[in-house]
């Protein structure tokens, strides 16, 4: 098989250029350099792991234990496909005490004489905190149903803004606009002057070479009047209104049920993408928390981060 770029690896497979890096600074995979050619490829071997860790991935499996799976012996590695047995069992349990709660109130409810029998309210508030601790696991599983998912969609409007904008064109794009963003925010005091800046990034429309997965670009919000220094430049962001899902990193490939959502909701639709709104779709991801963090030199115990799908949407 010919070498292929992350590109290329990224439309046969399905998954995200970022989640290839992300799986490439892990450790899991590795790429190399072919002559006379800017960026790195993946031989065989690497296309062959890659597809590995896809399934895995898939089938529900964390990272740490694809790690084990991948690179430990068949007794590690049947270990962990055990455990990830034994956290599907319990959720299923969770599952099985929801329905069973369910069905208990349908009883109360029929055998209701009038509205007057609240009997099925005391059951309800004896459960509650059985049911809350349920709800919980669900939410915070693989096996959270859709419809447990879209109620986590948000509706939410972006205000027209100005911003501090960097691209970079190159081997690891995320990492080097971040450093770049990094210096930017700590030498203007940014969070001082606007402790409510916000940090977007995406994949913008036209790259360099024959890959634009090898590109990327931060939106951070500034005051209006402030200076941009080069190689940063000042933009104006439009905003408008978006459908905004959250997610823990790196799991970029929940786009595609955003998309989806998009694609079939009653409501809404994609919105057209329109030049400088994002990617070539218009998408945009917030990273929470990450001026804050930036300004204060990364603490150790800082504020966690967490990263919002932001999906371009208008009305039907």
């Amino acid at each position: 098989m010919a070498l292929m770029t992350i590109g290329q690896v990224s439309e046969m497979l399905g998954v995200s250029a970022r989640m290839l890096r992300y799986y490439e600074k892990e450790g899991l995979v590795g790429s190399m350099h072919r002559e006379n050619y800017a960026y790195r490829v993946y031989d065989e071997d690497a296309v062959r792991r890659i597809r590995q860790i896809v399934l895995l991935r898939r089938l529900q499996m964390p990272l740490k234990r694809i790690r084990v799976i991948m690179d430990g012996s068949a007794r590690e590695a049947a270990g962990m496909v055990q455990e990830q047995i034994a956290d599907m069992e319990r959720n299923l349990a969770s599952m099985g005490t929801i329905r069973t709660a369910l069905g208990r109130l349908r009883e109360l409810l029929g055998e209701a004489d009038s509205t007057a029998d609240r009997a099925w309210e005391r059951v309800l508030e004896d459960m509650a905190g059985l049911l809350a601790l349920e709800r919980y696991k669900l939410n915070g599983s693989a096996l959270c149903p859709i419809s447990e998912k879209e109620k986590q969609i948000r509706i939410v409007l972006l205000p027209p803004c100005t911003v501090a904008s960097f691209r970079y064109f190159g081997e690891n794009p995320e990492e080097k606009v971040g450093s770049v963003m990094d210096g930017f925010i700590r030498g203007e005091g940014l969070y001082e002057k606007k402790p409510d800046s916000r940090l977007f990034g995406f994949n913008p429309a036209d790259g360099e070479g024959d890959d634009r997965s090898y590109s990327y670009e931060n939106w951070v919000t500034i005051p209006e009047d402030l200076e941009v220094p080069a190689p940063l430049a000042k933009k104006r962001f439009a905003g408008g209104l978006y459908a905004a899902y959250a997610i823990r990193f790196p799991d970029f490939q929940e786009w595609e049920f955003l998309k989806s959502w998009a694609k079939n909701n009653d409501r809404y639709r994609a919105r057209p993408w329109e030049d400088g709104a994002g990617d070539p779709e218009g998408c945009l991801e917030e990273h929470y928390n990450w001026v804050y963090s930036a300004h204060g030199g990364w603490p150790r115990n800082g504020i966690d981060g967490s990263v919002d799908l932001l999906l371009p949407i208008q009305p039907k």
